[in-house]
């Protein structure tokens, strides 16, 4: 963990406390070494800070390639942000996951790929199925709760809220769904993994 991610994580671990008392639901479930796709419901900005003081080390993240200018590439850069090229998407962004993944890295992926304008689930993108699939890895589904209410589409201004991370139990795929190749493939394995994300349930009082 570089210094300016660990400051990163100390800021925003206290802003998560403070302004909407961040709880983890099933912490014991977090997978804390080795390679892992982490993957979570998308409502807010706030999403991938959020989940990443979850884990007690250093995760990676997407980010759009348009933010990488100026002094801001050296700070997304420091902060494990890996670039993404929204508005023409190719292989290459996969590309690196992948290959961080191999590495015996933990990334955080969107399956949904954009923000949700409601806060309702969306169906997951088949590149998601596709890193898994060429990764061989296992995949951590998570799920936000109260992040729409917190950050929601449009603004900018947080509000003070509750907001929860609810942890399901790491997903395994057989060798031979892995194997199988091609846009169906793929998308049944990203909807699988959405699936899990769906079935993951805020408890009572929470």
């Amino acid at each position: 963990m570089s210094p300016v991610y660990r400051f990163g994580y100390i800021l925003f671990r206290f802003a998560g406390i403070a302004f909407f008392d961040h709880r983890v639901i099933h912490k014991e479930r977090l997978v804390q070494d080795g390679p892992m796709l982490v993957a979570s419901n998308h409502v807010s900005f706030a999403d991938p800070p959020m989940v990443g003081i979850c884990y007690d080390d250093a995760l990676y993240y997407l980010a759009r390639k348009s933010l990488f200018v100026g002094p801001a590439k050296w700070f997304y850069e420091q902060w494990n942000s890996i670039p993404v090229d929204q508005e023409n998407p190719d292989y290459s962004g996969l590309k690196n996951i992948i290959k961080l993944i191999k590495a015996g890295e933990r990334v955080l992926i969107f399956p949904e790929g954009n923000r949700s304008p409601d806060g309702s689930l969306q169906r997951g993108e088949a590149g998601v199925g596709m890193v898994v699939a060429k990764a061989k890895c296992r995949v951590q589904p998570v799920r936000i709760f109260g992040a729409h209410e917190a950050l929601r589409r449009g603004t900018c201004i947080p509000r003070p809220s509750r907001l929860r991370i609810v942890v399901g139990h790491p997903i395994e795929f057989s060798d031979e769904q892995l194997a199988n190749k091609g846009r169906e493939a793929y998308q049944a394995i990203s909807d699988r993994i959405m699936d899990e994300i769906a079935s993951l349930k805020l408890p009572d009082g929470m």
